[in-house]
This record gives structure tokens, sequence and C-alpha cells, in this order.
């Protein structure tokens, strides 16, 4: 029977794009979910939409010199253009600026407000002086007095992911101006969690769910055994919401408050869009609420809004909210700040065809219960061993043959063997395999179904060899190509929700569209036929290519790139050394020389042994610069050098000195007084 399910992912920030750990985390379980279930008959409302009012985006604003408004407006577009290219199958992708948004979010504070269902208190918050601000989230960083991480939020620290107030940061800094804050009182509103606590274990830890992912039930039960206690609801902020009520003026909703209000709002203006009415959506019983989220938004998306809708009266809660563990990448945490990321814009610029090959192996690696690892060798392993290998070649074979014995018209079968009907019998149990994995939000696990299908129709084709048996048996022939051809429709369908574009390229290449009742969900269960006989197909053509070593090279070295670039950026000057007089400072004889020969110390990594040429005699001198210069590419070059450092034996060779050298911005070794004065003798003194 068919049922009403709205579907919700989380609302990205708009301070930067998509990356990868986004898309694994939400937006592909999401989308491969709703896929499934529109395939299956069912009425989906998929919502999400871009979260303009955290902190990050205003302390972005600040650091662009731009306004908040221009960030957000900014990359909205590129995470909307991103996910339609990348084709995540959203009914609607609003964004918390709308003025639908701001209506309903204001009218949903009011409703508490009228209600009782806050409190009011005066307390004292931290505040940076200078700036003449109160510091809210981002804007603080201090140590987490539960992990002892020195970067955590004032939100929360992202280390061990427990949900902080600033005020219980230790040694609190100023984001904005790294100052010490003071404290200074402000008046807020709360939800008083603590109130909702009975209605919590009721409905989480006595009801049933249990069900819900045991990362995601642990986390929850832990945050109910500690004790729950209000949460403000609103901000001394100047980008936001307006609070609607009167005391409020300057102040604006926090954004945990106003963002999982999105999801409303997206409703509302999708359904009005389609002449829909929203109620149902979020207002009947017989209607499943389910949130895809990060492990980071457990607690406001299974205790927080819940509450909420709860102290609302009219809404329904989650049935589940299966939140995913982190996704690392090659071997290190993502991080949006030190741009350690695969940034979606820049991989569909640089794979503008592989969409689908990304899903299957965010996929197929899954962090469903535990923190995963993306790399860029697995990443191609996934495409040319499994994608490539196993379902391209099955169907390619499957397409060449048809055309080449049948001219791509499916042939006629004669009777089936006990092989024939064990791979049909086996090719209509696949839906119910899938579908009771994707219902599980085991999409990993659905993945690896779907290429087992692909699996068995090449165990078929490898057993039953058409291009063998055609020489002595046409009729066998036809009745082989016929059922390969039954599982090839099979694939079509059943990989929508995992691969829709290989899904929609295959359907494509099988007429699909010219067939009386195209295939769907239950036809590929309870039908014997999905490609009847006289049904002609078109022309082979890859699913999918290879990726080549350079290809995935190219990735890894923006990496390495990016990661120079931040240690570049972040280098922090060494602290001054002892103090010297001018008397110590005397003793150094500096001299400028010339390199005349080089050459690699045998057995070395490091090592170059090279001739100076000082002006007061030609001596060696051993330097460690061969892992940033070659014996060749040095040789004539101007140098620093100290003449009377003691001489030292280095691998058997006499060191006569010292080359002074330096790192640029790039951590890259360079020569101090490379090269810029060619005029200058060998042997001048350096005063």
């Amino acid at each position: 029977m068919s049922k009403r399910y709205t579907i919700t992912a989380a609302l990205p920030y708009t301070n930067g794009p998509i990356h990868i750990g986004h898309l694994a985390g939400v937006y592909v379980p999401a989308d491969i979910y709703a896929r499934y279930l529109r395939l299956t008959g069912h009425d989906v409302a998929f919502i999400c939409g871009s979260d303009e009012h955290g902190v990050p985006i205003t302390i972005k604003a600040k650091k662009e010199g731009v306004t908040p408004q221009d960030i957000v407006d900014k990359y909205h577009a590129i995470i909307k253009k991103s996910f339609e290219d990348f084709g995540v199958s959203f009914d609607n992708y609003s964004r918390t600026s709308a003025q639908i948004h701001h209506d309903t979010a204001q009218e949903f504070f009011k409703t508490l407000y009228d209600k009782g269902e806050f409190i009011e208190e005066v307390t004292e918050q931290l505040y940076d002086e200078e700036a003449n601000q109160f510091l809210a989230d981002r804007f603080v960083t201090g140590t987490c007095p539960k992990c002892g991480n020195e970067e955590a939020y004032g939100d929360q620290c992202e280390k061990c992911g427990t949900s902080l107030n600033a005020t219980d940061l230790i040694n609190p800094k100023s984001a904005i101006t790294g100052n010490t804050p003071t404290l200074k009182e402000t008046k807020h509103w709360f939800l008083p969690l603590d109130k909702h606590e009975d209605f919590l274990k009721e409905w989480i830890l006595k009801g049933h769910k249990k069900d819900w992912k045991p990362n995601v039930y642990g986390q929850v039960k832990s945050w109910i055994d500690d004790g729950l206690r209000p949460r403000a609801v609103t901000r001394d902020l100047d980008w936001g919401i307006p609070v609607p009520v009167e005391g409020g003026e300057g102040k604006v909703l926090y954004v945990w408050f106003d963002a999982p209000i999105g999801y409303i709002s997206a409703t509302k203006e999708w359904a009005e869009r389609e002449g829909k009415d929203w109620e149902p959506y979020w207002k009947d019983k017989d209607t499943k609420l389910v949130h895809f989220i990060g492990k980071d938004n457990i607690v406001f998306h299974c205790i927080i809004f819940p509450s909420m809708l709860k102290a609302e009266g009219t809404y329904i809660l989650p049935d589940n909210v299966p939140a995913n563990e982190f996704l690392n990448l090659e071997g290190n945490k993502l991080s949006t700040s030190k741009n350690w990321a695969v940034w979606l814009p820049e991989y569909l610029e640089d794979f503008p065809d592989k969409q689908d090959v990304l899903r299957y192996a965010l996929t197929a690696n899954a962090p469903e219960t535990k923190d995963n690892d993306f790399t860029w060798k697995d990443f191609q392993a996934r495409n040319n061993n499994e994608l490539v290998a196993i379902f391209g070649n099955f169907i390619n074979r499957v397409v060449v043959l048809t055309n080449k014995y049948y001219d791509g018209v499916v042939p006629q079968p004669s009777d089936y063997t006990s092989v024939d009907e064990e791979t049909l019998a086996a090719v209509k149990a696949y839906p119910d395999v899938i579908a009771s994995s994707i219902e599980r939000y085991r999409f990993r696990e659905a993945s690896q179904e779907l290429m087992n299908l692909a699996r068995l129709g090449n165990k078929y084709l490898a057993d039953e060899e058409p291009w063998k048996v055609i020489k002595e048996d046409e009729a066998r022939t036809k009745t082989i190509m016929f059922v390969a051809l039954q599982i090839a429709s099979a694939l079509a369908t059943l990989s929508e929700p995992l691969l829709p574009f290989t899904s929609e390229k295959l359907k494509s290449i099988l007429c699909h569209s010219a067939l009386d009742a195209e295939s769907t969900w239950s036809t590929v269960a309870s039908k014997d036929i999905l490609l009847p006989a006289s049904h002609k197909i078109g022309k082979a053509e890859l699913l999918f290519s290879k990726i080549e070593d350079s290809e995935i090279e190219k990735q890894l070295d923006k990496l390495e790139a990016s990661k120079k670039a931040n240690e570049a950026a972040n280098k922090v000057a060494e602290p001054q050394k002892e103090e010297i007089t001018f008397d110590d400072f005397t003793k150094l004889d500096l001299r400028v020389g010339t390199i005349v020969e080089a050459e690699k110390m045998p057995k070395a990594k490091k090592l170059l042994v090279l001739k100076v040429d000082t002006g007061i005699d030609t001596r060696t001198i051993v330097s460690g610069i061969a892992e940033s210069f070659t014996a060749e590419e040095v040789i004539g070059k101007k140098v620093t050098v100290l003449v009377n450092l003691a001489p030292r034996a280095l691998r058997g060779v006499e060191s006569q000195g010292m080359i002074l050298m330096t790192e640029n911005a790039e951590g890259k070794l360079v020569f101090v007084n490379p090269d810029a004065n060619q005029d200058v003798a060998n042997g001048l003194q350096i005063s």
C-alpha cells in the first residue's frame, strides 16, 4: 500500500561548497532512499535547503570583507548547482533566508512563546570588549572540558562530539580579535529540555526506537542519562531571524532552533509551487518522517527538534534518524578550513561523466557504523574492478552479442533448462533483497547486492558460452541471450536508486521507453519477461570507462599541494633564541661564495658534496639539500657561507663550513642571497 514519506537531508551551511564527507554522510544515502521509495510507488517529499544563519557565515563574511548576504548568495548558488549536477533528486531545495522561512520560524517561536514553553533568563555570556559584541557559537574557541581538545567551539567540540555552551570552554578566546572575553549579562529565552525528559525517555528509550542505528540510539541514551538542561533559543547577533516578541530587539533566533524549521518551510514552499497541501507531510500520523544527518547533528534531530515539535503540539515526530559516522580522506580527518577535502564542484569538473562512480565508491565504503576512509586508489579500484569489469562488462557483452546475432532484436526463447529457471528465479528475488537493505538503511549492503546481480549475469554468460553454442545450437543460443537480456533489464531498473545516471543510460540502450509497460521495481519481482521477444534494443555504449593511474596521481598531487599550502599559511615563526652580544655576532665570518662543483654523496638521501669558491679558498662543504636540489642545478649558484665554522666529518667527508638556507612560503628550501647579486665578488664579507 502506498505510504507518505517526508525525507529531510541536513541543511548545509552556505559558507563553502559541498565535499565528499557531506555526500557520504547525508546526501547520497538520502537520495538512494528517496529514489527507492518513489520507484516503489510511495508519496515522497524529499526536502533540503541552505542553512544561511550560522555563525560560520558571519565569520567568513568578516574575513572576506563582504556582507553575510553576499556569502550565502554565492554559496547557495554553488551548492544548489552541485546537487543538481550530481543528480540528488530533492523535491525542493530551499534556503533559510527565504521570506517563507522567516515567517514560519517566527510563527513557530511565537506559538511556543504564547504557550509558555520557554523560560526567560538573564545570564552571563562571553563578550568581546574590543569587537563590542557577544560571542556566540563559533565566535569563541577554547579547550573542551570533556576531552581536552584545545580547538573546541562555543557550541560543540568536533573531536568528541559534545554539545557545549560558550561559557563551558576552558581558556576561551574570541575568534574575532583573539582576546580573552569577559562576562556580561544579557537576557535570552530557553527551551527547558529537562521538562521534556520524561517524554523523550518514553518515546525513545521505552518506545520502539531501538530499531535506530546503534550509534544514534547510544548517543541519545547517553544524553538523556546525563540529564537534560535548558538550551537557549535566542542569540545576541545581527544576522539571523529577528526574535518576534517584545524584548527581542537586537536578538535573533539561535540557528539550531531556526534551521530544522527550515524543513517545514521548504515543504511549504514546495507544496505551494506544486499545488499541494503541505500539512499532511508534517501533521498526518500516517506520514513517516525520516531525517538523514551526520553524527554531529544527532542531538539536534533526536532530542531538541522532537522536543520543539512536541511542545508545539500539532506535528508528527521522526520515525528514524539514520545518522552516519564521519568520512576521512587519505587517512586524515576532512577539514574545510585546512582545504583537506574533495570538493564536489571540482570533482564534477575533473570527472564530468562519473557522478555514479563517486556515488558507488562512497556507498560501497559508507561510514554507516564507524568512521571510514576515502582513498583515491580505492575509488579507482571500485570503478575499474567492479563497475567496469563486472557491471559494464556484462551489459556490453549482452548488447554486443544481441546486435551481432539478431540485429538488436530480442530473440524468441525455446524451452528453459533448469539453469535458466534458477537464474530467472534468482533475478526475481533481487528486488526484495535490495529493498530489505535499503529499508534498513544499509545502503552499502544494497550496493553490493546490486553488484551481485551483475555478477550473476556474468557467471550465467560464462557458464553458458553463447559464443560457442551458436555454432551448433541456434535455438539454445536464443534462449541464453533472452535470459541474459532479462538480467540486463532488471539491472536497468534496480540500479536507479544507487546509480541513477547509469540506469538512465542503460534504459536508453535497452529502449525501455518503447515497451508497452516499462519495468518497475514490482514487475522485476513478479514478471519472468521484462524485455519481450521481438523488442529491439539499441547499439552498445560503454556504461563505465577505466580510470587511469595518471588521473589518480593528479588528484593526489592536488591534495599534497593543498596540504603544503595550508602548512605554509599556518606556519608559526620560531621563537627568538637566547640573546647574544655584538661581540658574539662579530665572531661569525659570513662570505659570498660560488658553488663550482657538486655531486650526490653515495648512499645518502639528503646530502650533496659541494666545492665552493669562497674568495679566500675553494673548500668542501657537505650540505643536506639533495631532496630539494640536484647536483647539476646548484653549480654556479651564489651562496652565503659561514666559513669559520669548525670542520666536521660527515660520512667520512670533512665539511669545512655551512651554506645558509631558509624556507619560502611553500616550505621549499631556498638559498639566502640566491643569485640576486651576480656582480658581488667571491670572498666579500657580509656585515
